[in-house]
C-alpha cells in the first residue's frame, strides 16, 4: 500500500507496526494494512479523502483501551494520538473543551480546579480519551446518578469519510454551508426520527448497542447518533462536554448478603436512598480475590455491594450513609461497613478496584476472557441474570468472575479460559451463545457501555427488529455511502465475532518485542501511549 499523497503524519506498512496495532484490550486480534497517526484535523481530512478514492477502510483508534473490538479491524487504523488539545473549562457554562485524545481523567481534573468535574467515570478512566468514551457511549459505576456519556456531549468536531470537515452541534439546524453530507442527513432527518420513534425501548438502564435511535427519536440532535456510533459515520477530533458541580461530601457503603435475592433487593434500596454508584461483586469475583489476600466479608458471601452517596454536606452524608446501613441490617446484610472520610471510604473501594489486578495474577495459562463482558438487563432481572450467566459459565465448563454495575443491574463478566484444552473454542461459543439467548429471553442487551464492535455485531439482529436494522443502514449510507470507516461494526453482520482470538495458541506468533510491548501494555495499564513510539522505543 503506497503511502497518501499529501498525507504529513507516519504512515507505515511494515509487519511490526501493523502487528502493533493488532490488538486492544478485548479478546480479538486483527493485523491491519497499515497504520496512520495524522497530525492533526487536516491531515486526517487527507487520509479520508484519500481512503474514499482507493476504496480503503480505515479504523478509528483512540487509546485501544476497548474491549468489543471497535479498535482493530482489517485496513488502515488511524492512531488520534496527536488530537491531544488541552481542556479548556468555562465554569461560567460548566463547559469543558479538549481534543479527543485527551484523558478522561485529564478533563476531570482540570475541571476539578474549577470546583467542577466530569461525571462520567468508567473504570478506565485514567486511561481512556473522552473520543474513545463518546464513540462508545461509555458509562461506569456513577451512571446510576448520572448517565452515560451521550447526555453530557454538546458538540463534536467531525471528520467524515469523504474528508470534510463540520462541527455538529446540539440545536444544529442546516445551513447552506453544510458538506454534502450532512446536506444528505438533512434529508433523512425527520423520516429517521419517525422510524425511531416507532422503535421498541428495551426496559435497560445502560445501551451502546447499535445508534443511539431512541435518544435521537427524543432530542432530534445528531449529535446523539454519533455518541456510540463507534467510528463508523465520522473521526472525531474535539468533543465539548458539560460539566458537574463537586459533591460537598460523600459516604461509602459495603455490604454483604448470603443470597443473590437479598443483594438484588438491597440494591433498590440503595437507588431509592439516592446512591450515585451501587456495585456488585459476585461470590465468583469473591472465590479468585481470596487467593492469597484478607477480604473485609467473608469470602462464602454471595454478593456484596459497594454504594457511594453524595450529599451536601459532610453531617448530611453521615446521616444517609447510617441510614442505608440500618435499612441493610434490617433486609438480611451479614456485614456493613461504612466509610465517611476519603482514607476509609478508598479503603472499602479497594477490593472493587482490585479486580483488574486479582485476573492478572492468575496462572498464566489461564486467560481473562471478555466474551459476555457487558450484558445489562430491567432491573427486575438481575438476579435471574446473574444466575443464568452462573449456569451458563459451568454448562461451558468454565469458572469465571462476575462483577460490574448492580444499580443499573449491568454485569461484566471475565470467563477464565485454559486455551490448553482441545475443548477451549468450543466452550468460549456455548458460553457466548447461552448468553446471548439469556439476555434476550430476560429484554436485556449485550452492549451495556462498551459498544458492539466486532465481538457483538454479528448479534445485532438478535436484539434488533428488522425496522432498526434497517434505520441503522439508513443512517451508515447517509455518513459513509462507500462503507469504508471501521466496516464489520454497527452494520452488516460482518465475521465471526469469535473467529479471532488473540490467545489462540494456532494463531501466528508476533514478533517477540511487538508481544512483549502488547503484553506490558496491559500490564501496566499504558493504553492511552502511542504505539509506535513504544514500539521504536524496544526495538
Amino acid at each position: 500500500m503506497d503511502h497518501p499523497t499529501a498525507f504529513r503524519g507516519p504512515f507505515r506498512t511494515d509487519r511490526l507496526a501493523c502487528e502493533a496495532y493488532s490488538e486492544s484490550a478485548g479478546i480479538l486480534q486483527v493485523i491491519p494494512a497499515a497504520v496512520a497517526v495524522p497530525e492533526d484535523a487536516d491531515d486526517l481530512a487527507v487520509l479520508c479523502a484519500w481512503a474514499s478514492r482507493m476504496g480503503v477502510a480505515l479504523i478509528p483508534r483512540g487509546s485501544g483501551s476497548s474491549m468489543a473490538g471497535g479498535a482493530v479491524g482489517p485496513g488502515v487504523v488511524v492512531d488520534l494520538h496527536r488530537f491531544a488539545e488541552a481542556p479548556s473549562i468555562d465554569p461560567t457554562w460548566a463547559r469543558a473543551r479538549a481534543g479527543a485524545a485527551v484523558t478522561r481523567a485529564h478533563v476531570d481534573a482540570a475541571a476539578r480546579a474549577h470546583g467542577l468535574r466530569f461525571p462520567v467515570d468508567p473504570s478506565s478512566g485514567a486511561f481512556c480519551t473522552i473520543g474513545g468514551m463518546v464513540a462508545c457511549n461509555a458509562a461506569g459505576a456513577r451512571t446510576l446518578a448520572f448517565g452515560a456519556t451521550r447526555p453530557w456531549v454538546q458538540s463534536i468536531d467531525c471528520v467524515f469519510a469523504d474528508g470534510s470537515r463540520a462541527r455538529i452541534s446540539r440545536g444544529a439546524t442546516p445551513r447552506s454551508s453544510d458538506p454534502p453530507v450532512l446536506r444528505r442527513w438533512w434529508r433523512l432527518s425527520d423520516s429517521l426520527r419517525r422510524t425511531a420513534a416507532a422503535l421498541p425501548t428495551p426496559a435497560v438502564r445502560k445501551q451502546s448497542s447499535g445508534y443511539g435511535v431512541h435518544d435521537f427519536a427524543r432530542t432530534g440532535d445528531l449529535v446523539d447518533l454519533l455518541v456510540g456510533s463507534e467510528g463508523t459515520l465520522a473521526f472525531f477530533t474535539a468533543i465539548e462536554l458539560s460539566l458537574a458541580p463537586l459533591p460537598g461530601a460523600t459516604a461509602t457503603l459495603l455490604g454483604a448478603w448470603d443470597s443473590i435475592e437479598g443483594a438484588v433487593f438491597a440494591s433498590g434500596l440503595a437507588r431509592e436512598a439516592g446512591a450515585v454508584a451501587c456495585e456488585l461483586l459476585d461470590a465468583t469475583f469473591l472465590r479468585v480475590a481470596a487467593r492469597g489476600r484478607s477480604l473485609p466479608v467473608d469470602a462464602t458471601s454471595e454478593s456484596v455491594l459497594l454504594v457511594e452517596l453524595e450529599a451536601g454536606d459532610a453531617t448530611d452524608a453521615m446521616a444517609r450513609g447510617q441510614a442505608l446501613a440500618r435499612a441493610w441490617q434490617r433486609a438480611g446484610a451479614t456485614t456493613v461497613h461504612v466509610g465517611f472520610d476519603p482514607e476509609s471510604e478508598e479503603a472499602l473501594w479497594a477490593l472493587r478496584h482490585a479486580a483488574s489486578p486479582i485476573l492478572a495474577r492468575l496462572d498464566p495459562h489461564i486467560r481473562s476472557m471478555q466474551i459476555v463482558e457487558d450484558g445489562c438487563v430491567p432491573p427486575a432481572q438481575l438476579a435471574a441474570y446473574q444466575r443464568g450467566v452462573r449456569q451458563a459459565l459451568a454448562d461451558a465448563g468454565l469458572e469465571g468472575v462476575i462483577f460490574g454495575h448492580a444499580g443499573d443491574a449491568h454485569l461484566h463478566v471475565n470467563a477464565l479460559v485454559d486455551t490448553r484444552t482441545a475443548t477451549w473454542h468450543q466452550q468460549i461459543r456455548a458460553l457466548f451463545a447461552e448468553v446471548v439467548r439469556l439476555t434476550r429471553a430476560l429484554g436485556g442487551t449485550m452492549a451495556g457501555e462498551h459498544g458492539d464492535g466486532r465481538l457483538r455485531t454479528p448479534v445485532l439482529g438478535d436484539f434488533w427488529s428488522d425496522a432498526g436494522l434497517e434505520a441503522f443502514r439508513q443512517v451508515k449510507e447517509t455518513f459513509d455511502p462507500a462503507g469504508l470507516l471501521n466496516p464489520g461494526v454497527k452494520t452488516g453482520r460482518g465475521p465471526d465475532g469469535l473467529g479471532a482470538v488473540k490467545y489462540d495458541p494456532a494463531r501466528p506468533a508476533l514478533a517477540p518485542h511487538v508481544r512483549a510491548m502488547l503484553d506490558r501494555v496491559e500490564v501496566e495499564r499504558r493504553w492511552n501511549e502511542l504505539r509506535l513510539e513504544l514500539l521504536d522505543s524496544t526495538g
